[in-house]
């Protein structure tokens, strides 16, 4: 028998509980009133229960996308707890609500901790997107570009916050972001040229495919893998070839990244080359490009569930 939302407080606030997926499932789509409740208990406790709870409640949400804990989410963002503000973040990631905004916004610009700053900038990267296909409001679009362009143009952000502002604002069609993008690509620092190519994908513009297929042969399997999935991203042919060398890398996450780039193009060359792959050797590389081929096969014909 379920608990009742007051049972699972009551668990949840004694520290000698077990935290059960019993007790915290009781915790979905909470009323005003049964929120005032987890509020008043969440209170109580200390920063390491805290985050035990919400890193649980995180890990419920990922694994069943029926349970919503986006109340407790919401309310968490303000925790005095930088480890609670970020898992509350990321518990937020499938929620598209426009009213994230400025909240996120916020964070990116306020918040004490580079963690949270990161998080910040990583979770509005999804409103970027929307943003560029017009499904928010013209002063959301606004707000998002111009967080993003002074977030872009803040020196004084550490490096981590620097790499993840570039990576959620390449899809923006500015040419400052297109520019800030060239200029991590030319930068010394090795992680803000990892980001750069990451953002070249994820900025749809077919005009830095040369860099990446050049990028397809560097010495660091790093920049190798970023450069496979951003070709994937780009959905363009011509860098088919390049991606079928790539499958046979002696890195293995180079590879993976490789055969799930071939699956997003999808043209009659990345399929021989996927279909050659059920034929590996190994399991992983075996089960990516069975995966791959279901995904080309449900893109031909959505209706299909047959490879």
């Amino acid at each position: 028998m379920p608990l009742s939302v007051e049972e699972a407080v009551a668990e949840l606030k004694n520290t000698g509980e077990t935290l059960n997926n019993s007790t915290l499932s009781s915790l979905s789509n909470l009323t005003p009133e049964e929120l005032d409740l987890f509020k008043n208990m969440w209170e109580t406790i200390d920063s390491k229960r805290r985050r035990q709870i919400i890193n649980r409640l995180v890990e419920l949400v990922e694994d069943n996308l029926e349970f919503n804990f986006d109340s407790i989410f919401k309310y968490c963002l303000k925790d005095e707890d930088e480890e609670v503000r970020c898992q509350a973040i990321e518990g937020l990631w499938e929620n598209e609500e426009a009213s994230l905004i400025d909240t996120l916004i916020n964070l990116l610009e306020q918040d004490i901790s580079e963690n949270v700053q990161a998080a910040a900038a990583t979770a509005l990267g999804k409103f970027a997107v929307l943003a560029e296909c017009n499904k928010l409001r013209s002063d959301h679009i606004s707000k998002i570009q111009e967080a993003f362009l002074a977030a872009i143009d803040d020196r004084s952000k550490p490096l981590e916050v620097s790499r993840r502002v570039l990576e959620s604002a390449a899809p923006i069609s500015l040419p400052r972001v297109k520019a800030a993008i060239e200029e991590a690509y030319q930068d010394s620092n090795p992680r803000l040229k990892i980001s750069s190519i990451y953002a070249m994908g994820k900025s749809c513009d077919s005009s830095w495919l040369n860099i990446l297929l050049n990028e397809t042969s560097s010495n660091d399997p790093e920049i190798r893998y970023e450069a496979a999935g951003a070709c994937g991203e780009l959905e363009e042919e011509a860098a088919v070839p390049r991606l079928i060398r790539l499958v046979n890398d002696q890195d293995v996450d180079v590879r993976m990244a490789a055969i799930q780039a071939l699956g997003k193009i999808g043209n009659t060359q990345a399929k021989e080359c996927l279909k050659q792959c059920l034929e590996s050797t190994s399991e992983a590389v075996r089960q990516a490009a069975e995966e791959a081929l279901h995904m080309i096969a449900t893109e031909e014909d959505p209706l299909s569930f047959r490879m």
